[in-house]
């Protein structure tokens, strides 16, 4: 069976898919078979192209599985009730991520929105899934002012549920962070209390596909296959 992470945010729009994408890049250019699930993809109609085959532009040759899609921008449950259709639950989703895990190395299971977000009215989010699945989280944090207490909330709800944060990655850094941005690359693992595992440059989603592949192991540190270290790139910030 292959290694399933579970790709989840401190909220919506800080760079989840993109994280994901070079998680997915990364591993590819290893050499390893990765699949790509997206358990609920909102506020994308039918025809229009989700996470899921964004991750699969930027990062080439996976997988890609969705269980479930809604029109309307909203958190999964709210989505569903609003368009009356079913909602997808923790154990479909463990399912189909143990599923493909027979034939990848990798699986990587992209939340909508934060780790908190409900799936449907009786409460069940991708923390359920991951408890199932006994899958390592990797939290996506912003890398601005407010990030930390976001942050931390997400990390201790994850311990509070025996949950394995196997670290943050700053899903935008910006091109010109400001002293809030810098700072936090200290205190965001601090706080946390879990590495800091890389940063994506504010961007990097639109750089075309073939320098995404190059530059994507550059921006994750080794315990994510790439070889972006935390010390220098602090370093390199404050200089």
């Amino acid at each position: 069976m292959g290694t399933v992470i579970v790709v989840t945010g401190t909220g919506t729009e800080i760079g989840k898919t993109v994280v994901t994408a070079a998680v997915a890049a990364t591993a590819v250019a290893l050499g390893r078979t990765v699949a790509v699930l997206k358990p609920a993809q909102t506020g994308v109609a039918a025809h229009e192209a989700g996470d899921v085959a964004e991750v699969a532009r930027l990062a080439g040759e996976v997988t890609t599985a969705e269980l479930a899609r809604y029109p309307e921008p909203l958190a999964p449950g709210t989505a569903a009730r609003r368009a009356g259709l079913p909602t997808v639950d923790p154990e479909q989703i463990a399912d189909a991520a143990r599923k493909l895990a027979i034939d990848h190395d990798l699986v990587l299971v992209e939340g909508a929105g934060g780790l908190l977000v409900r799936f449907d009215d009786q409460g069940t989010t991708l923390a359920h899934a991951a408890e199932l699945l006994g899958a390592g989280v990797l939290l996506v944090a912003a890398a601005g002012l407010g990030t930390l207490n976001t942050t931390e909330l997400t990390a201790r709800e994850l311990r509070h549920r025996g949950l394995d944060c196997l670290g943050v990655v700053v899903g935008s850094w910006p091109r010109e962070p400001d002293l809030a941005a810098r700072c936090n690359l200290a205190d965001l693992p601090r706080v946390a209390d879990v590495p800091l595992l890389g940063a994506v440059p504010q961007g990097a989603g639109a750089l075309p596909p073939a320098d995404f592949r190059r530059s994507a192991a550059g921006w994750l540190a080794p315990a994510l296959g790439g070889y972006w270290d935390a010390n220098a790139f602090r370093a390199r910030v404050e200089a």
